[in-house]
């Protein structure tokens, strides 16, 4: 190689990038130590962008085109390097080509549930799986946010990120979205556009959107799924009585098709049970049973017994009616001491509530006749 060619070998001329690795979000121009030569050719193809970096900062960013490199065109960078105009020498700068096309094979999935509260079903743990596409919208917040100055920058370097906030905001959208358990299989279109906006706004200032967000499944746990089954299993059936006699019919073929005679045993247990349940299916309605007969009218309760002190004497029992009778006659007055079962002592007829009130009832003597 001749001094022109080594001489020629340090400018660079042409910039582009082919992607073949379909997982490339940055890739770096491998400049190394050669310069770029004023009035080289940039080629950025559509889904791409070009960002040139000048000591550290981010200069100028190329939209799909061939560009010229000429002052005029790096008016950053001419800025940064102090080019006066129509001076053209080569510089060095850092060229990141930054892909914007849609990466569609993105997955996601909870690995732990997700607890949710369900109207019907209480509290339940969900888990769910599907996938997502991103692209980046903004080159030079990726640049400065999350690629840095990885001169290859992947999917999967940032997919983990992703997929970490992705179900961080999936418990959120599942447990404000108001719609029950049953129904979300239905609404996975709507929930997954809600995640997609939600996701592109979090992500605007790294520079990346979630155009499609889509969930393939949402799961619960066995026992969840166990008791669905059991409730459908029931609407299915509908009349339980109608579906014993079934499972009694299909039990008496079984048992029919069985030799031995334990079988034999089961089948006429069961034909007898069955025959029972088809007689009281098919009998006449039986009138009501006769009303029972009115209860007994319980026995009155005894009346009070009294006993009365006349004359240092016992004297006794008297009911309340023998009472009144005393009382007309002159026997039983107000200072007469009387006793009942229960009192502790005798007592002057006057300080006992139900004597007393006698002595009320009883009209007064007649007057003697003149």
């Amino acid at each position: 190689m001749g001094l022109m060619d080594r001489i020629r070998g340090e400018f660079i001329d042409i910039i582009e990038w082919t992607d073949d690795s379909r997982d490339t979000i940055v890739w770096r121009f491998p400049r190394y130590e050669n310069e770029i030569k004023m009035g080289a050719q940039l080629v950025v193809r559509e889904s791409q962008v070009a960002v040139f970096v000048n000591e550290g900062q981010i200069a100028d960013v190329f939209e799909p085109g061939t560009h010229t490199l000429e002052t005029q065109n790096l008016p950053i960078l001419s800025t940064l390097k102090g080019w006066k105009y129509g001076f053209h020498s080569p510089f060095k700068a850092e060229v990141y080509f930054v892909t914007t096309r849609q990466f569609t094979d993105l997955k996601w999935g909870t690995q732990n549930p997700v607890i949710v509260r369900d109207p019907e079903f209480g509290m339940v743990r969900l888990r769910a799986f599907g996938a997502f596409a991103a692209r980046v919208v903004d080159a030079s917040a990726l640049l400065r946010e999350l690629a840095g100055t990885d001169p290859q920058f992947r999917t999967e370097e940032v997919q983990e990120y992703l997929r970490q906030l992705i179900v961080g905001r999936l418990g959120n959208a599942l447990a404000t979205a108001g719609v029950p358990m049953l129904d979300l299989a239905a609404r996975q279109d709507g929930l997954g556009a809600r995640l997609a906006a939600a996701l592109t706004e979090e992500l605007a200032p790294v520079g990346i959107a979630v155009p499609t967000f889509i969930i393939e499944n949402i799961s619960l746990p066995p026992e969840v799924e166990a008791a669905i089954d059991t409730r459908s299993r029931m609407g299915i059936v509908g009349n339980l009585d109608q579906y014993a006699q079934f499972q009694a019919a299909e039990a008496i073929g079984e048992a029919a098709r069985n030799p031995g005679a334990a079988g034999e045993g089961v089948g006429l247990g069961v034909g007898m049970a069955l025959g029972q349940r088809m007689a009281a299916g098919l009998s006449p309605q039986q009138a009501p049973a006769p009303a029972a007969p009115p209860a007994a009218t319980p026995p009155p309760l005894p009346r009070q017994q009294w006993f009365i002190g006349v004359g240092g004497a016992q004297q006794g029992p008297y009911d309340s009616t023998a009472l009144t009778g005393l009382i007309s006659a002159g026997t039983l007055t107000r200072t007469t001491l009387v006793w009942q079962n229960g009192m502790s002592e005798w007592l002057p007829a006057e300080q006992v509530p139900d004597i007393d009130r006698l002595f009320g009832s009883v009209p007064p003597p007649l007057p003697p006749q003149a």
